[in-house]
């Protein structure tokens, strides 16, 4: 099982490298904010793992196995950012969240959102999630149209 840190280091190193081509003790201390020891000694147990190529004194890059692992949280993050954005959530605050998120939900739960939000997107501005942010930003209840529907058809 990949551990929490594990998972952020394999981000950090990812997203690094897809700028520099390859990371640096200082460029994932810094990112992390953690000392340099620790992050030689993360980078020499994610190369046990077969998660980073690693040469002391040299730069990390990821596996095969790695990358894997790194675009697999990656579009877990895109999700729940996603999911969080559509609730109205603001989107730095949705991007810190889904940040802490990612690493604890559960394979089902995110299978679902992530339909969820596929399907969402997949629908031109759903009345029911424009009806949901009003009432987000009013604290009003709006009634549901097939209630009131259904109401005046009683009264006739």
């Amino acid at each position: 099982m990949v551990t929490r840190r594990t998972e952020q280091y394999i981000e950090v190193i990812y997203e690094i490298v897809k700028k520099k081509g390859y990371a640096r003790v200082k460029d994932v201390s810094e990112a992390l904010g953690v000392g340099f020891s620790a992050v030689s000694e993360m980078f020499s147990k994610l190369s046990e793992k077969g998660y980073v190529n690693y040469e002391k004194h040299g730069g990390v890059t990821l596996t095969e196995e790695g990358e894997k692992l790194a675009i697999r949280l990656s579009e877990k993050h895109k999700v729940l950012r996603e999911f969080l954005i559509m609730l109205g959530v603001d989107e730095e605050v949705a991007d810190e969240d889904a940040c802490e998120i990612e690493h604890v939900v559960r394979q089902e739960t995110m299978d679902r959102l992530t339909k969820f939000v596929e399907f969402v997107k997949s629908h031109e501005a759903p009345l029911w999630l424009e009806r949901f942010k009003k009432y987000c930003e009013t604290g009003e209840l709006p009634e549901c149209p097939r209630t009131i529907k259904k109401d005046k058809i009683k009264r006739k």
